[in-house]
């Protein structure tokens, strides 16, 4: 079966989308759109801004929403996904992929979500850190631990997952998991601590806006974060999305569960190659391409 996955926050560079832009009317036309619909020209600061204009949160996740959700709709007659998932954000993509959210929709919630979000880690000064070489249990031990609010958010791979909380939580954790043995514990170059508690004020913003937007149910599943299970209706599937601001990314077990359920061909859609380098420390013997 055909899998299509699309990658979340992290995978801009400055200039993304510009060839898409260029080589497609579709393109072009969905771009303008999504102008019109965000206020703001998002493709000034995509294919012109810097590295540092795109970190702002507010532009990174529709900017790469706008990416991957482009590209999947220029593919036309040769886009038939069997299966689809996208870690964090890449979820909205997903969505549109997959039938659940018009492109307009999706787009309002992500901005909503990405604004959310910003105002969420100004309210509380958080970050995000990078384990490496340890085993999830080992880590989900430490954050239990450690006073303060520290949490597993991200099961990236085998052997890496990231924690997200209180400044001063994450520092003491990854100390901890530095005398555990972890080959890494690095903090991160990130606005505030995603898929944690202290993302409550957002989770409870979007909550709103999810419960006032019209889902379809699906072509073909949506194995979701928060499950890393399929889903198939509009109602389970909101559920979920809504509950993924402050519940952890389950990327590791959301693959492997598309694998057993008859995953073998997996195609990135998006900026970057995170996710198919994801992949490989996943499962090494299902095939993993992308286009960008």
């Amino acid at each position: 079966m055909k899998a299509y996955i699309f990658p979340g926050q992290g995978a801009q560079f400055s200039g993304m989308g510009l060839d898409l832009f260029e080589s497609s009317a579709l393109a072009q036309e969905l771009f303008n759109q999504a102008n019109d619909v965000l206020g703001f020209s998002i493709t000034d600061i995509m294919f012109e801004g810097s590295a540092e204009d795109l970190k702002e949160t507010k532009v990174t996740q529709p900017a790469i929403f706008l990416h991957s959700v482009i590209l999947a709709k220029t593919l036309g007659d040769d886009f038939k996904p069997e299966m689809v998932a996208g870690h964090s954000l890449g979820e909205f993509s997903a969505l549109v992929a997959n039938g659940t959210l018009s492109f307009e929709a999706a787009l309002e919630l992500v901005s909503q979500r990405a604004q959310a979000m910003q105002k969420a880690c100004e309210l509380q000064p958080s970050t995000m850190a990078a384990v490496l070489g340890l085993e999830d249990q080992v880590v989900e031990e430490v954050c239990e631990q450690t006073p303060g609010i520290v949490v597993a958010a991200n099961y990236n791979c085998p052997g890496q997952l990231v924690i997200s909380g209180e400044i001063e939580a994450i520092n003491k954790a990854c100390e901890s998991l530095t005398e555990k043995g972890a080959r890494r514990a690095l903090v991160l170059p990130v606005g505030g601590a995603f898929h944690s508690p202290l993302m409550e004020p957002a989770r409870e913003q979007l909550a709103a806006a999810i419960e006032n937007t019209n889902f379809s149910n699906p072509i073909c599943p949506i194995y979701q974060n928060v499950t890393a299970s399929a889903v198939g209706e509009a109602t389970e599937i909101k559920k979920n999305l809504i509950a993924q601001l402050t519940a952890p990314v389950r990327w590791t077990q959301t693959i492997q569960q598309m694998i057993a359920d008859g995953g073998t061909e997996f195609i990135e859609l998006g900026p970057g190659k995170v996710l198919q380098g994801l992949m490989r420390k996943i499962d090494r013997s299902v095939a993993a391409s992308g286009k960008s």
